[in-house]
């Protein structure tokens, strides 16, 4: 088990990550039991990692081969303030599609290829952690 200490808007959390099974995943927050489910489940051998407010940025991810296309990852955690695109529009690679907002900062999020916008993952306000999926390009 991980604990940690958070402070979010001058409120105190105590978090205790339990064990990992698979994709689900037992936190306390404040006394209050939790299972969560993982969207990506960490690889059977890995730790589980530190929750994002305490990860230090880092490098923008590559982007990943989906069935149909190249699907944009967050490249850090943080709040979506804007998607600039829609389904079915043209885009030209390193076109911004949509803006992060992390550590106080705006990120624009860049497309990876030439293509069409097949797939909208997230909307304006929607939090994301690190590796969360954009937007997908065919």
């Amino acid at each position: 088990m991980k604990e940690y200490k958070f402070k979010i808007n001058g409120k105190e959390y105590n978090v205790t990550i339990g064990e990992a099974d698979g994709k689900n995943l037992s936190v306390n927050v404040n006394g209050a039991d939790y299972q969560v489910e993982l969207e990506n489940a960490p690889a059977a051998a890995a730790p589980v990692a530190a929750p994002a407010a305490a990860a230090p940025a880092a490098a923008p991810a590559a982007p990943k081969a989906a069935g149909a296309g190249v699907t944009v990852k967050s490249p850090l955690p943080g709040i979506i303030i804007s998607v600039d695109v829609k389904e079915g529009q043209a885009v030209k690679r390193g076109q911004k599609v949509a803006v992060i907002e992390a550590m106080k900062m705006e990120n624009d999020i860049l497309a990876e290829a030439d293509g069409t916008i097949t797939a909208i993952h997230t909307r304006k306000g929607d939090s994301v952690l690190e590796g969360a999926d954009i937007v997908t390009i065919a």
